[in-house]
């Protein structure tokens, strides 16, 4: 048996390749793309296309996953923080440090060798490299996921994220000061010209992204912000902010160190030069259930480590 599937290619994804753009609406990797193409299991517009075939606008786009392939994921009994979960979905609050699913030097204990050892039916749900998955948090952020626990889930939940129908607002330590209470930011989002494992706004062509921010608490050095994302680019909070001029805390991969360093605080300096991740949580997620279509709405309250670092701020400001 096979699980079949159709799309329209959608505008967003005019002159990309199709081995990303069936990855990324299949939930899968670049390389289990390439095999169901390699296995004459893609047809564009009825045709087999090879991987760097460039898909336009309106195409239709079939694929089929064959059924009851065995995983070659590893259970791991690691524990979960668990916000909700029902026989369709599972809502939990990510630790920094958690990778989401497995990759290069990362097979097991990622969150996705959780799931499945808590529940291994989700090995057969979605993508076989990220069983359940829908959307991802960097390893380093901390907050709130969703994953999807049956078929009809993942591809409710997958469609839902495409479209951009859901809520999510994100909370982050950045360094300076804003211009304003509150803006929003709209560039586009591609790989970094040089350095290809970063990303970059300040490109000449890339996928839209649009992240509004309000301005929470502000500090002389530092400025506590409440964002919202209207598009779900890789690392698109981290790259707005560092290209606006205000990377956040930690965060090393976009001039977080460079600012640690230029703190005047002694105490704050010190103390920054010892956070090893990016201030950065997914605080709220908000979702149509997959079964039901009811709106619900998860909070993740802020982690210890940023609620030590907002506390710094305020006595050093005195507050």
């Amino acid at each position: 048996m096979e699980d079949t599937h159709t799309l329209s290619i959608p505008d967003d994804d005019q002159g990309e390749r199709l081995d990303v753009v069936l990855a990324r609406h299949a939930g899968l990797t670049r390389s289990a793309a390439a095999r169901l193409i390699d296995e004459g299991r893609v047809l564009v517009d009825g045709q087999n296309r090879k991987h760097a075939f460039k898909v336009a606008q309106g195409m239709r786009l079939v694929w089929s996953i064959p059924d009851e392939v065995p995983s070659m994921l590893e259970p791991s009994a690691l524990p979960l923080n668990i916000i909700y979960e029902d026989d369709w979905i599972i809502v939990i609050d990510k630790p920094p440090g958690l990778v989401v699913h497995p990759g290069a030097g990362n097979m097991r204990d990622t969150l996705v060798n959780v799931l499945i050892a808590r529940y291994p039916d989700m090995a057969a749900v979605g993508s076989r490299e990220r069983p359940g998955i829908v959307h991802r948090l960097d390893k380093l952020t901390s907050g709130v996921m969703v994953a999807a626990r049956n078929r009809d889930a993942y591809y409710s939940l997958a469609e839902s994220f495409k479209a951009h129908a859901h809520r999510r607002i994100y909370l982050a330590v950045c360094y300076g000061r804003m211009p304003q209470d509150t803006g929003r930011i709209a560039t586009l989002i591609n790989r970094h010209p040089v350095d290809r494992k970063r990303m970059s706004s300040k490109v000449a062509t890339g996928r839209e992204a649009l992240t509004n921010w309000q301005v929470e608490r502000a500090w002389k050095e530092c400025t506590l912000l409440k964002l919202r994302l209207e598009t779900g680019r890789t690392h698109q909070i981290r790259v707005h902010l560092s290209d606006m001029g205000h990377p956040i805390v930690g965060d090393g991969e976009y001039g977080g160190t460079k600012r640690a360093h230029a703190l005047r605080d002694p105490v704050l300096r010190g103390y920054v030069r010892t956070i090893e991740r990016q201030m950065l949580h997914a605080h709220v997620l908000g979702i149509k259930h997959p079964a039901t279509e009811e709106y619900l709405e998860f909070v993740s309250p802020l982690p210890e480590d940023m609620r030590a670092l907002i506390a710094l701020l305020d006595e050093r400001a005195g507050l």
